[in-house]
């Protein structure tokens, strides 16, 4: 490949690794910025971030974990598909399995966010090091037969 196939090659790596280092960013900043619109707190008796408002990843989880063990205690430790279909207590087990899953979601944005920054980051490396290997000058080699006796 040639210098500037590489030049071109690396400039549009390091650009696409800017790109996702933002957007994981921006994504990051969002998530955080709605959680904390919502003006949760983390339950006393959470095992872990008590009291913390919900604005990431660790108290987004620690939320979660506390509203499943408050559920399970209103429903004798009974999920919402082991409750009967005319138990009133099923109400209660699915507006916590909904909030436990839009928390996770949560959760999840925060991790793909900060991968997108990481492989962004990887991506603008990788870009650092193609365009410095593309301009090491390289001394042409002649293979020819007489440079090798042996051969001849």
């Amino acid at each position: 490949m040639g210098r500037g196939r590489t030049k071109t090659l690396s400039t549009i790596i390091a650009v696409i690794g800017i790109v996702m280092i933002v957007a994981g960013g921006v994504t990051y900043w969002l998530v955080h910025d709605q959680l904390k619109a919502a003006r949760i707190t983390v339950a006393e008796d959470a095992d872990f971030l008590a009291g913390d408002t919900v604005d990431g990843p660790f108290s987004a989880y620690a939320q979660a974990q506390v509203i499943e063990k408050h559920a399970l205690e209103a429903t004798d430790g009974l999920t919402y598909a082991e409750l009967p279909r005319d138990d009133p207590r099923r109400e209660v087990a699915m507006s916590a399995s909904f909030l436990r899953a839009s928390l996770f979601t949560s959760v999840v944005a925060f991790g793909v966010a900060a991968m997108a920054m990481g492989v962004g980051l990887c991506l603008v490396l990788i870009a650092a090091a193609l365009s410095s290997a593309s301009r090491t000058a390289v001394a042409p080699v002649d293979l020819r037969a007489t440079d090798y006796p042996e051969r001849a």
